[in-house]
């Protein structure tokens, strides 16, 4: 959702104070643990694990049709979608939105742009029976825990929240509604990721043991724009200092290591550097007087977060928005039998080559994800992110028309996210070790591999 300037300080004036209170509560009582064990006990249903979609073909409404909201709403009609409704605060990204589905033969969706909640009054409907949310973070909670309460399942855009107080909301929500609320994890359907993740599960990596996962992307000229994520995103480094954004490098990680099927994250410990990329880009490219030089950043440059996973297994993660980096997600997994590194992809396992270096994953072709043998080609064309977009669109429309459970449910959502406000946390205490809550209820022990990487 594109947010005009008056909105933003509306809604961040609005949260501030809430928003306060939770980060500190979180970061005191995360120590301790008590703050997973109070949540854990106000489930008033049972488990999503594993419950199979109410099998239809899906009425989707969208609430934010901006730069990220377009690109799933191209996605989504290219997969055939039923698009009925679109909201945004600004009436001509929704208009533009809704030209591109009567653009493909479809009916116009209803519009809702009459200000931040109007959302509410879209999700009211009954002729809805699931919502996409592309809006900046601080709605995901509110939105996702309206439409679940309303009747419909739920797929936002990550992180799907930022508070451990929210993620417990969600999950608690979601069992209690017996709708699902699942986080739109694009890198988890890379055809890397997928083709590595089939291999992890046919042995060729032996037992894992280590991993990594970061963000390392130069978002300094888009965090300074005055349009799009310009709007709000940048009011995040003035908030935290941790990991406000994990679940890209994370998420196939946690795939790979079968995290809430069969292991889980049990501890993590964070330390970041001191906060300087912003302060020097503002310097050089604003005008004195600009009012963006007086806001103080917080969020340090680099965050690096260590996990402890309950099977004894590592993984380190990363982040930088405010640094000149290229582009990188690193994704790597190691295991007894070989390693695994991107950006660029290499592999090597044991006794590959006589001289112990590297080679290309292209020998390895066997083990490409079916849905991109036979989706890749068009999924390439759209272009969203290698054409990881469509792949995952196409596969949470399937899992729906199908009626099978979910790949990415509430609990992955809420684990992953979890990194968030636990590095927050693990920070502010010099880097003591914070406690992940179990989403689950102990349930992970029983849950069988990811679905990504079963899927035939």
């Amino acid at each position: 959702m594109n947010l005009s300037p008056e909105d933003v300080s509306a809604t961040v004036r609005g949260f501030w104070s809430r928003r306060r209170f939770v980060q500190m509560s979180a970061a005191t009582a995360v120590a301790t643990n008590l703050a997973g064990l109070a949540q854990s006990e106000t489930s008033t249903g049972t488990t999503m694990i594993d419950v199979p979609f109410a099998k239809r073909n899906p009425k989707i409404a969208m609430i934010g049709t901006g730069g990220r909201g377009t690109n799933l709403l191209e996605n989504l009609i290219a997969a055939d979608a039923q698009i009925i409704a679109l909201c945004d605060v600004v009436k001509e990204k929704a208009e533009h939105a809704a030209s591109l589905v009567t653009a493909a033969g479809a009916k116009k969706p209803d519009l809702y742009t009459d200000g931040p909640h109007d959302f509410e009054k879209m999700l009211a409907r009954s002729d809805i029976d699931f919502v996409i949310i592309a809006t900046p973070w601080l709605w995901h909670a509110p939105m996702a825990i309206y439409g679940m309460e309303h009747g419909k399942d739920v797929a936002v855009e990550v992180p799907a929240v930022t508070t451990l107080d929210d993620c417990w909301k969600i999950v608690n929500t979601s069992e209690k509604t017996r709708k699902h609320c699942m986080m739109l994890e694009n890198c988890c359907y890379g055809y890397n990721e997928t083709l590595i993740l089939r291999m992890i599960l046919a042995g060729k990596f032996g037992e894992l043991l280590y991993g990594e996962g970061a963000y390392l992307h130069d978002l300094r000229e888009e965090l300074f724009s005055d349009k799009g994520e310009g709007l709000w995103r940048r009011d995040e480094h003035t908030k935290r200092n941790g990991n406000p954004y994990p679940t890209h490098g994370l998420g196939p990680v946690a795939n790979y290591m079968g995290i809430q099927r069969g292991d889980r994250f049990a501890h993590l410990v964070s330390m970041s550097t001191p906060q300087r990329g912003l302060d020097a880009y503002r310097k050089e490219h604003l005008k004195a007087d600009d009012p963006r030089m007086k806001e103080k950043y917080v969020e340090g440059d680099m965050n690096t977060s260590l996990i402890k996973t309950a099977n004894g297994l590592t993984i380190c993660v990363k982040h930088t928005t405010s640094t000149p980096h290229p582009y990188d997600r690193v994704n790597q997994i190691a295991g007894t039998k070989g390693v695994f590194y991107d950006y660029p992809p290499r592999i090597y396992l044991d006794g590959q080559n006589a001289d112990e270096e590297f080679e290309s994953i292209d020998k390895w072709k066997e083990f490409q994800h079916p849905l991109w043998k036979s989706e890749g080609e068009i999924a390439k064309k759209l272009g969203g992110h290698g054409g990881m977009d469509y792949i995952m669109l196409y596969r949470l429309l399937q899992c729906v028309r199908e009626g099978i459970a979910p790949d990415m449910d509430v609990y992955d959502a809420a684990a992953w996210s979890s990194v968030t406000p636990l590095s927050e946390a693990s920070v502010a205490h010099g880097s003591a070790p914070q406690e992940f809550p179990d989403f689950t209820r102990g349930k992970w022990m029983v849950r069988k591999a990811s679905a990504i990487g079963t899927q035939s």
